[in-house]
């Protein structure tokens, strides 16, 4: 049948069983890799009488150990589970379980019987877990990854990242997010590596938390390190962190810049995507200082560029059929890196002229005191575009270095000026909330 998750895991239990597996950094508290497996032995023996082999079950969970016990239970039963954001609504976590075909829906609460839901699917022997994405469309997608593929991925990341066995990672991020399935949950149940829980994203937390439990690994998104920068947190609060990755979306070049100055520390840009895992990853951390690309391809992940910028992802990590065409458009530079050029489907029409609003993010972002930007159609103006800008600049300056680097028609008509940009809690930009603030009257 090949290698499960479970048995990997079991295996690391008897090697090394004392070994910490699992540190919460609010309290401080330690499982070992025998109370980690207990723990699942106990929530599989609690759980017995209703989860079985087949079964499809939405969990939620914060980050911690009762998250690892439940997902390990979940694969010891042959469930086959799906993590949700623990803090989601009961009408939004209904809608999930139903497009995921969900039995039970568990949270620390207690076990739930979904009305409706389906007992014992028709299952493949090697399915691991279900990962959750609602892409462009806001409605919940379900996409069934086996145990092959997700220690692939897992496998992919920690030797294109050099993430070791003996590392500690910093987990920050969900784990039942494909970015955390990746970088925590995978290199913790196949190899070894320990987490500690980052039980909050605050800066003054974050360093208390590095200097106290010495974490070598942080996979972390923009935002965060962000505020870190911004934030008088000491110049050697972070010095045990021996890699710092980005990924979730676009970091500015200058946070990268200002937070290898402050810290001695460089960030590794990475990319990828629910349905392939990681993508490609930036080793020197030279692309992501200057925001030239999202690196080179992954270890075992091929890229092929196809017509009109699209390409195809394969390897061994990827969902079935083992490739997948990302909806972003891209080309290699002359160091053979990746350069994303905006999503596909964001070509629009202007009064007969074609614009791809890709390449107008490209040029605004390129405008200096700009570190991002995302454009759209305007909201009553059919053949002019809208637009929002992180930057401290006041909108006039910002008008005023756009039509230097666009045609006038390309040039938006409305502007929204942010500090930041808002993200979802996955920690990518959130566009919807982007869109709403461009739509309203305040928008200048």
């Amino acid at each position: 049948m090949g290698e499960r998750l479970e048995q990997l895991w079991s295996d690391l239990v008897r090697a090394e069983p004392e070994a910490v597996a699992i540190v919460d950094g609010v309290t401080g508290e330690t499982a070992s890799r025998t109370e980690l497996a207990e723990g699942a032995r106990r929530w599989r023996e609690t759980h017995a009488e209703a989860v079985r082999a087949g079964d499809r079950v939405l969990f939620a969970a914060p980050n911690g150990r009762e998250w690892l016990e439940a997902f390990l239970g979940l694969l010891q039963a042959g469930a086959v589970p799906a993590a949700v954001e623990p803090g989601e609504p009961e009408a939004s976590r209904s809608r999930t379980a139903a497009a995921v075909g969900a039995a039970w829906v568990w949270t620390p609460d207690g076990m739930r019987r979904v009305e409706g839901g389906i007992r014992r699917h028709r299952r493949r022997p090697d399915a691991c877990l279900i990962k959750l994405t609602s892409g462009s469309t806001g409605t919940p997608r379900a996409m069934e990854f086996t145990h092959a593929q997700m220690i692939a991925d897992g496998r992919q990341v920690c030797r294109t990242m050099d993430i070791r066995s003996d590392d500690v990672n910093l987990g920050g991020i969900p784990f039942g997010h494909s970015y955390g399935l990746g970088n925590l949950v995978v290199p913790l149940l196949a190899q070894g590596t320990a987490i500690v829980v980052a039980g909050s994203p605050l800066p003054h937390a974050l360093a208390e938390m590095t200097a106290r439990f010495r974490p070598t690994v942080f996979p972390t998104v923009p935002v965060v390190l962000a505020a870190l920068v911004r934030a008088d947190v000491p110049q050697g609060a972070l010095a045990s962190l021996r890699v710092v990755i980005s990924a979730g979306s676009a970091l500015p070049p200058t946070t990268a810049r200002e937070f290898e100055a402050r810290f001695g520390r460089r960030v590794h840009g990475f990319y990828g995507s629910s349905e392939t895992g990681g993508i490609a990853y930036d080793r020197t951390g030279d692309a992501t200082l200057d925001g030239r690309s999202v690196g080179r391809a992954l270890e075992g992940v091929s890229i092929e560029l196809r017509r009109g910028g699209r390409f195809r992802v394969s390897g061994a990590a990827v969902k079935a059929p083992g490739w997948h065409s990302p909806a972003d458009r891209g080309r290699w530079n002359e160091h053979g890196e990746l350069v994303l050029l905006g999503r596909t489907g964001r070509t629009l029409k202007l009064a007969g002229r074609r614009v791809e609003l890709g390449e107008v993010e490209a040029a605004l972002r390129a405008l200096p005191g700009v570190s991002d930007a995302f454009a759209t159609l305007h909201p009553e103006k059919p053949e002019r575009l809208a637009a929002a800008v992180a930057t401290a600049l006041p909108v006039a300056e910002v008008r005023r270095l756009a039509r230097g680097a666009l045609a006038s028609w390309k040039v938006p008509d409305r502007w929204v000026v942010l500090e930041t940009f808002p993200v979802t809690a996955r920690g990518k930009t959130d566009f919807a909330r982007l869109r709403a603030q461009l739509a309203t009257p305040a928008a200048t």
